[in-house]
């Protein structure tokens, strides 16, 4: 377990140069809205203040480029950045990887929201509570069980759609076009929220709480959690309700190896859910968006037309 922790936590790995700590903010013109309106419901101590450390690293599926993860988040926030051009109605409400112990804010959160903002989406980017289970900070290990609920982050997840949903029209959204994507741990969100919507996982704290927190559609990119290899997680629940799904993984990933998107994808079809999967040979773990030589940097094409293909985006 120890190792995987280890390989989870890759993506902070300090290799050469000297870390920077410091309280991510957004770029300038954005801001941080709160999700709860007090204390968020089963708040926990958390280790250290929330902080945002941002280090270097010579994995080639950074291209390069620093990494920023986020820390103790125990006040979570969603960050609104609206569509460069034509508005096309669509939202989507991004959640980073992290293995539940750190937000990967840049790889899987506002470098997402750049290139949706660019296809006509407005882009919601949740900085959800970490530590969270499946992760017990004070163990340092999943002391919860690798496939448990992840609360109480899957509570700033359905907040966060329910508060998209509710305030749709101020923000030039389609209610029936709020969608969700998430990476690594993320993928589990979005898993998590693709079956688990109209679930109480907190008592209601203001009308938006009376919205649905169903996502319209839905995009795992290598998620985990889903699966021990034997079976499905017992806490994810496919029904013919479950939004249509896009999953992307890559075979050779060592962390949520591909066994993760096959499992998601086999309880889609079996559900009778409108699904697309795409597996690519190279690419390993935690590579977001960020161009390199492999083929699988190139997804957000296949996502793109995916969501054209399912009417999310014009045709």
């Amino acid at each position: 377990m120890k190792k995987l922790l280890m390989m989870l936590c890759a993506a902070f790995v300090l290799v050469g140069l000297q870390a920077q700590a410091a309280v991510w903010h957004p770029s300038p013109g954005h801001r941080q809205i709160p999700i709860w309106p007090g204390t968020p419901p089963d708040a926990q101590t958390l280790p250290a203040p929330e902080h945002a450390v941002t280090k270097s690293s010579n994995r080639p599926q950074f291209a390069g480029k620093p990494v920023t993860g986020v820390f103790d988040v125990s006040r979570p926030t969603m960050t609104i950045y609206a569509p460069k051009g034509k508005n096309t109605g669509a939202a989507v409400v991004v959640f980073p990887g992290g293995g539940f112990q750190v937000l990967a804010i840049d790889l899987e959160g506002t470098e997402i929201c750049h290139w949706l903002t660019s296809i006509g989406a407005t882009c919601v980017l949740l900085k959800y509570r970490v530590p969270s289970a499946p992760f017990n900070w004070k163990c340092k290990c999943y002391g919860h069980g690798v496939l448990a609920t992840s609360l109480p982050s899957l509570q700033d997840a359905q907040r966060t759609i329910r508060l998209v949903r509710y305030h749709a029209a101020k923000w030039h959204i389609d209610p029936h076009k709020i969608g969700v994507i998430g990476f690594s741990a993320g993928g589990f969100l979005v898993a998590e929220t693709s079956t688990d919507f109209n679930r109480e996982m907190y008592k209601p704290v203001g009308p938006a709480d009376k919205d649905s927190d169903r996502p319209d559609f839905a995009l795992a990119i290598y998620p985990g959690h889903i699966t021990l290899g034997h079976g499905l997680n017992p806490n994810l629940h496919f029904t013919r309700q479950t939004p249509p799904t896009f999953v992307l993984q890559a075979e050779d990933a060592k962390v949520d190896r591909v066994r993760q998107s096959l499992a998601y994808y086999t309880a889609l079809e079996k559900a009778g859910v409108p699904a697309e999967l795409h597996i690519y040979a190279k690419g390993g773990h935690a590579f977001g968006l960020r161009r390199t030589k492999l083929p699988i940097t190139r997804w957000p094409g296949l996502a793109t037309t995916w969501l054209h293909t399912i009417g999310m985006l014009p045709k």
